[in-house]
């Protein structure tokens, strides 16, 4: 059977981030209840980041190489599935961190292969990028209500059903995406290495890191944090589903505000967001009001944030190296940025507490807005043919 490539691509994000949206709130919660420490935990959830670092670079790379992105896609999906099936035998911090490699290593190889395909199918219209992608934040807003309501109901171990049903149904999409036209752009002669060391380039990916590393308490954390301070599973899926709401319409937005806004003032102002975003959760969450204000503000810090920076790496980079510049991102971003600011997180929670973990966040938010506020200028708005 045959869809529409946008409708492919869009149900591939739907269960996508679906299964984020059931694993990221809950697993940590599934992991305290085996009497992982702290610390541990923060160590198992580091070896997403840690493969998001490694893994998407070299399948990035390979399929530029080969020229076949969704056989990776497929294979990666087929064996992220295999790898968490081991943990229904696993239960000690040995065995739970080699299902948790395998299972990173393969999973994060997929989302920049799709990107770089949704892009394509695009066809230099980035700007309707979001419309795609809000159909993830749809997937993330079911899977976490619907967890939250069925673990009140039956317990933490049903997570482990749920979050492989969610990945079979990514290999299922994945089997019915097809590979993106041929590119018709001229030759690219610039090497990657020489285009990635630009000043404005590098100082956007270190802000990418160190926002990344600022959400790091927050996708460990969070719900264990609301949680400890007397909220139910059901309302920590609600106030996670808020946050997706908002990214929703971000997303539905997104082509008005990069009308109305330059990519470079929208990426300042997400980053700024985070610094009062992070502080409201750390030291208000017994503020009800507060935490869902926090919550709305994720449209900002994650949906405007990643929407504007798929556009501005768009326009700098040619489509010849849009795989490798979106497993670059990827790594350099959620996976070397995550994975320090999960690492810290796990070692300060304890130690010294949420409010002042949270409180982490926000100063590498800050870092990172005036690394962009000081290095980085507005791209134009088509890419130069080189």
């Amino acid at each position: 059977m045959r869809f529409p490539p946008y409708w492919r691509l869009s149900a591939w994000y739907f269960f996508y981030f679906a299964f984020i949206g059931a694993f990221a709130p809950y697993f940590t919660l599934y992991l305290q209840s085996l009497g992982q420490s702290a610390f541990a935990i923060g160590v198992l959830m580091s070896l997403m980041q840690v493969m998001r670092l490694v893994a998407p670079n070299l399948w990035g790379w390979l399929a530029d190489r080969l020229g076949h992105k969704v056989a990776i896609v497929r294979l990666s999906a087929a064996l992220s599935l295999v790898g968490f099936g081991t943990f229904f035998f696993f239960r000690d911090f040995a065995g739970l961190f080699l299902g948790m490699a395998v299972m990173a290593f393969f999973w994060s190889a997929s989302l920049p292969l799709v990107e770089a395909l949704t892009l394509a199918q695009l066809k230099g219209h980035p700007d309707r990028y979001g419309r795609i992608r809000l159909w993830g934040s749809v997937g993330f807003i079911i899977a976490v209500t619907a967890a939250g309501m069925l673990l009140d109901a039956t317990g933490l171990p049903a997570l482990l059903w749920i979050c492989l049903a969610l990945l079979a149904g990514i290999l299922g999409i994945a089997l019915l995406l097809g590979e993106s036209p041929p590119d018709t752009m001229p030759a690219v002669h610039a090497p990657l290495g020489r285009e990635l060391r630009r000043p404005a380039v590098v100082a956007f990916l270190a802000a990418c890191f160190f926002m990344s590393a600022a959400h790091g308490p927050f996708y460990f954390f969070y719900s264990i944090h609301l949680v400890g301070a007397g909220y139910g599973k059901t309302l920590v899926g609600a106030l996670w589903s808020l946050g997706v709401v908002a990214e929703i319409f971000v997303f539905i937005y997104m082509p008005r505000l990069l009308r109305a806004f330059s990519l470079r003032s929208i990426l300042l102002v997400s980053v700024a967001l985070a610094v009062v975003r992070f502080l409201l959760i750390g030291w208000a969450v017994d503020s009800l009001p507060l935490l869902l204000l926090a919550q709305l503000l994720h449209g900002a810090t994650f949906g405007a944030f990643h929407a504007g920076g798929v556009a501005m790496l768009n326009r700098w980079f040619a489509p010849q190296h849009q795989a490798r510049v979106q497993a670059i991102y990827g790594s350099i971003s959620f996976g070397a940025g995550g994975m320090l600011g999960g690492l810290l997180a796990g070692q300060t929670w304890e130690s010294l507490g949420p409010a002042l973990t949270f409180t982490l966040g926000a100063g590498f938010a800050a870092i990172g807005w005036l690394l962009m506020w000081r290095g980085m200028h507005e791209p134009p708005a088509t890419r130069p043919v080189r």
